[in-house]
């Protein structure tokens, strides 16, 4: 089974699909009054916003707190890596039965589930007193958060015109970065009234309250008779994503650009921030807290801009590669040291890391809607299993050059941020020569 675009073409065009057929909601009933915006808005799209506030926030906590837990600790950079990157390892592992779960059930019902786990996963984290049990809670938190992106995006194709889905997609991502933000500076000062087992202590509170939430306040939607077809047919439609030469023409790109997006700035841009810009710990705390508002600018902005290009005749694809460039320009100047503390170039690393999330949507509309959920935790599975290597890989490169002082020399953030520009190159030259190529 293979579903391809030309890139000639609109993404909208799949195998057996034109873009001149009106599209069919599979999920509609066409007896029901349209939800009116305010319910939308209150009961659909904020308690599934608050959900990828909280994921992000938890994935990227730890740049502001590796100093605490290496000092409580004795982490050394590489088990520093391991701590903060396991999330990302069982984040990737649950995808595709996750998107084998959001085609079949309500996917507010799904995530609230997921997220008694990453409670119970924060609980044990702010408990633990050695490395397996902060590895254990750690992963379990990923896990636990695996479904709030995934399933904010299959929630919204089932309740918002096709239309408005980038803007919508755009809006949730934004509070994503949101919850980047809260875990700069506003983490800093709650470690002046706590410990971070308070605050990992609090954030189990939080996600206890915001499951109940989903369960609660999320309605379920109208029922079409579409049941996601058996489970046999489901996985032959992860495989039919998989072979597809549509998907692996972006994928590679796409993957890299966000996995190295996360990987620094969840955690490895705090270190260099403070070894190679020589700031202060409220120095760092407040550059990363600019970054993360580069990023929700991002989210904000481009995904808007793809859109109204579109109009122009220029696909999202163009906005989307072109975006991802001007990011691995700014990996250069990070990666030569020459970005030091220079919180412009920061920012535009939050701001075009962003570029590659429009991924998702192009993706989406290259297969049919009812493989919505399987799409795009097809991509996931990817981007978590990069992050994961990266975030990890990072810290075992960058702890080979060590300082007295418990930093670390600039020619280890050369090699390790070197070495994974150069993947992005490559995936960026794949990408290029697969479209000339006519895939």
């Amino acid at each position: 089974m293979t579903y391809s675009t030309s890139p000639g073409t609109s993404p909208s065009t799949t195998q057996g699909i034109s873009a001149d057929t009106p599209a069919v909601d599979i999920n509609a009933t066409p007896s029901a009054p349209p939800p009116s915006a305010r319910m939308l808005a209150l009961r659909v799209f904020l308690p599934f916003a608050a959900g990828y506030f909280l994921s992000y926030l938890y994935r990227t906590i730890n740049a502001v707190l590796a100093p605490e837990l290496v000092a409580d600790l004795h982490l050394d950079a590489a088990a520093l890596g391991l701590l903060t990157s396991v999330y990302f390892l069982t984040f990737a592992a649950f995808q595709l039965p996750l998107g084998v779960l959001l085609d079949r059930f309500p996917p507010q019902r799904v995530e609230a589930l997921l997220l008694l786990l990453a409670a119970a996963g924060a609980t044990l984290f702010a408990v633990s007193e050695g490395m397996e049990e902060l590895v254990l809670g750690r992963a379990l938190i990923g896990l636990g958060v695996s479904a709030c992106l995934m399933a904010s995006l299959k929630t919204f194709v089932m309740w918002f015109p096709p239309q408005r889905l980038p803007a919508v997609n755009g809006w949730v991502m934004a509070f994503g970065g949101l919850g980047a933000l809260m875990a700069t500076a506003p983490v800093e000062l709650a470690l002046g009234l706590t410990s971070w087992r308070g605050v990992f202590g609090g954030l189990a509170v939080l996600t206890l309250l915001l499951a109940g939430v989903l369960l609660l306040v999320v309605p379920d939607h109208p029922p079409a008779g579409h049941g996601g077809g058996t489970w046999r047919e489901q996985l032959r439609g992860i495989v039919g994503i998989y072979t597809s030469r549509a998907f692996w023409r972006l994928a590679p790109i796409s993957l890299l650009v966000m996995s190295a997006h996360m990987a620094i700035q969840g955690l490895w841009a705090s270190p260099y921030l403070r070894d190679v810009g020589g700031l202060d710990r409220l120095a760092v705390a407040d550059h990363l807290f600019w970054i993360a508002a580069g990023m929700v600018a991002g989210f904000l902005s481009i995904g808007t801009l793809a859109y109204r290009l579109s109009y122009l005749g220029i696909p999202a694809v163009a906005v989307a590669v072109g975006g991802m460039a001007v990011f691995l320009i700014l990996q250069l100047a990070i990666a030569s040291g020459y970005a030091g503390g220079n919180l412009a170039i920061w920012v535009g690393f939050g701001f075009f890391g962003t570029a590659g999330n429009l991924t998702y949507a192009i993706l989406s509309q290259s297969f049919p809607r009812h493989l919505a959920g399987r799409v795009n935790t097809a991509l996931n599975l990817l981007v978590f299993v990069g992050a994961f290597a990266l975030q990890w890989g990072l810290g075992a490169v960058i702890g080979l050059w060590p300082q007295g002082d418990g930093g670390y020399d600039l020619l280890g953030y050369r090699v390790a941020f070197g070495t994974v520009l150069v993947l992005q190159v490559a995936a960026l030259g794949w990408f290029w020569y697969a479209s000339r190529d006519g895939h």
